[in-house]
């Protein structure tokens, strides 16, 4: 059986002593944040996901989702009595606006919510995530109207959301959809259409399902130009506001996935549905990239949650199982092997998970922090700046931690050996749940060409020149500390690294775009090493003025500072590699013709 345990104490490091959430008190949503308020969320919350959710997330993959003739569904056992305490605690309100039923507390907290509740049941998480990002689509561009209709109950967890996109013929390339939306003399949309791929589309763990659903009007250009945003709720509303009449949507089946059983993907049928226009018409897909953004800092966050749930598991077995000797000889002579634990190829994949983990949960503490920045600092400046630096880390934050969050699952389950391929122990679960981040909301080839072709371009690369200058001076600024001088240095020359490759692309994207295209998933790992580097130069800071001031909690601090030196020692050289595959740029690539590919 898996076990979970939420990292509550690298959390608090986080967002007490690094980010240091409690002096940006004076910013609306943050008054209450004290450190004291944040260990008990932090703590409290991590107690829910360990002993509510996380015992059925095993139990939920291998019993899934029932379609039922009448095409309800019916999510896996205790799934609707956990999300019944997961509603009646008001987890799901924390980081929402107070006017609108929420708690109102900063976006971090929310950041945290979704990682805890990813790496005990990614499954389930699903289903309070969507609607979050429901809730931002209809809070930013819905009417007023709109908002006091749907918004409270969604974000109480009374109803749900989702958002609906994809169609057998069209994933990414949105244009092609064929979902149609008639206007009615009401004033509502009959939408008729078939959607592929809908997470948690149909289920009963809530009393109504808002879905947003992507679609074009009568006369609307056949291309990204005329796609329009829609309410389409599971049941109309009756004059109470009240679920009612049973709105002819569908769930005709449930898609056989890799993973997420617990997560009812459903293809819903369109039959002349009543919906309701979200925004303008024809600039839908402008609404709902509002939920995407959102969405892909989660699904970033997905890959730290099963990374984090497989490393606690490996690191359990190697302090357990016995296995050969250690290269030095024995190191329990009177046992007949020794732990996993002393072998060098068992510590390679954990200390890699290990600095993954932790790097990657700084960054999405921190992305949160720049989220609530963006939208709450006090001078319009500051607001920008926060708004350009998250914009051009979100497909980082999505590519790269979903890359390597993957990576870190299916090390963890090597650590097992044959166990891990055994169904009983679970690892397989998080190998094959960490696969589909890599996938949804937007592919993360898709992420990174995002990244290259128009994140780096904004506002004149005045984002990503900024990033470079703040790397720099954490970099002088960390040398004059012996503790973190060495990845300083390091971090510092992988900065370099990007840096060059950024201009090799402005040197050589333009006049071939395949470079680009060739070259843009290194560059996104490029980004990402810098990136977490920089978020481990953060850390070893605090931890190494935390150990000179005899603060206390010692081997703490002392194990992010060894924690910090292996990042340094293991990832940054990457950077350099990487950077010179991208250099080869496109020609070798795309020379061969598609018959050159056949194998008989």
């Amino acid at each position: 059986m898996p076990i979970f345990k939420a990292p509550t104490r690298d959390s608090r490091f986080i967002i007490n002593e690094v980010l240091k959430l409690e002096s940006y008190g004076n910013l609306p949503g943050f008054e209450n944040a004290t450190a004291d308020v944040v260990d008990t969320v932090v703590e409290e919350l991590g107690k829910f996901v360990s002993e509510v959710v996380a015992p059925i997330n095993l139990s939920g993959d291998q019993e899934g989702c029932k379609r039922h003739p009448d095409g309800t569904v019916t999510t896996p056992a205790g799934f609707k009595e956990a999300y019944a305490a997961f509603v009646d605690s008001g987890w799901g309100t924390l980081a929402q606006p107070e006017d609108l039923g929420g708690q109102g507390m900063p976006h971090v907290l929310g950041m945290l919510l979704e990682e805890y509740l990813v790496s005990a049941n990614q499954s389930f998480a699903m289903y309070s995530g969507l609607t979050s990002g429901a809730v931002a689509a209809v809070k930013a561009k819905g009417t007023p109207e709109q908002q006091q209709t749907y918004l409270p109950k969604m974000i109480s967890g009374q109803w749900s959301g989702t958002m609906n996109l994809t169609e057998p013929h069209c994933g990414t390339d949105l244009g092609m959809i064929r979902t149609k939306a008639v206007p009615q003399a009401d004033g509502s949309y009959a939408i008729t259409g078939t959607k592929i791929f809908i997470s948690a589309g149909e289920h009963d763990l809530t009393e109504n399902i808002i879905h947003l659903v992507l679609a074009k009007t009568p006369d609307a250009p056949d291309s990204v130009k005329g796609i329009s945003l829609f309410i389409v709720p599971k049941f109309l509303l009756d004059a109470d506001g009240n679920p009612g009449t049973r709105n002819p949507v569908t769930c005709g089946s449930i898609e056989h996935k890799m993973g997420i059983h617990g997560n009812a993907t459903c293809v819903l049928n369109y039959d002349g549905a009543k919906g309701w226009m979200v925004g303008e018409e024809n600039n839908g897909l402008a609404a709902m990239f509002i939920m995407m953004n959102a969405a892909r800092i989660g699904v970033g966050i997905q890959g730290l949650g099963q990374a984090e749930a497989a490393y606690q598991n490996a690191v359990a077995y190697a302090g357990d199982r016995r296995q050969g000797r250690a290269l030095t000889g024995p190191v329990d002579p009177e046992q007949k092997a020794d732990l996993l634990f002393v072998h060098p190829d068992v510590r390679r994949m954990l200390m890699d998970a290990k600095a993954f983990t932790e790097g990657m949960r700084m960054l999405a503490m921190w992305g949160g922090l720049l989220v609530d920045l963006a939208h709450k600092s006090a001078s319009e400046q500051e607001r920008a700046d926060a708004d350009a630096l998250i914009s051009l880390l979100t497909p980082v934050i999505k590519g790269y931690g979903t890359d390597k969050g993957f990576d870190v699952a299916v090390n963890m389950q090597q650590v097992f050996g044959g166990h891990g391929y055994i169904e009983e122990h679970g690892m397989s679960q998080f190998v094959r749940d960490a696969r589909i981040a890599m996938i949804y909301e937007g592919a993360n080839g898709v992420q990174a060409m995002d990244l290259v072709g128009r994140k780096l371009a904004m506002n004149g690369g005045k984002a990503v020149q900024a990033f470079f200058a703040m790397v720099d001076a954490e970099c002088a600024e960390a040398k004059g500390d012996e503790r973190l001088a060495d990845l300083a240095g390091r971090v510092e020359k992988a900065n370099g690294e990007l840096k060059a490759a950024t201009m090799w692309l402005m040197q050589n994207a333009m006049t071939n775009p395949n470079n680009a295209g060739a070259g843009a998933h290194h560059y996104m790992h490029i980004m990402g090493i810098v990136t977490l580097g920089l978020m481990w130069l953060r850390m070893g800071k605090v931890a190494s003025a935390a150990l000179a001031s005899g603060s206390g909690d010692t081997a703490f601090y002392e194990t992010k500072l060894v924690t910090a030196k292996y990042y340094g020692e293991r990832y940054t050289p990457d950077a350099g590699a990487l950077r010179r595959k991208m250099e080869a740029g496109s020609e070798t690539m795309m020379t061969l013709p598609l018959e050159a590919f056949a194998t008989a």
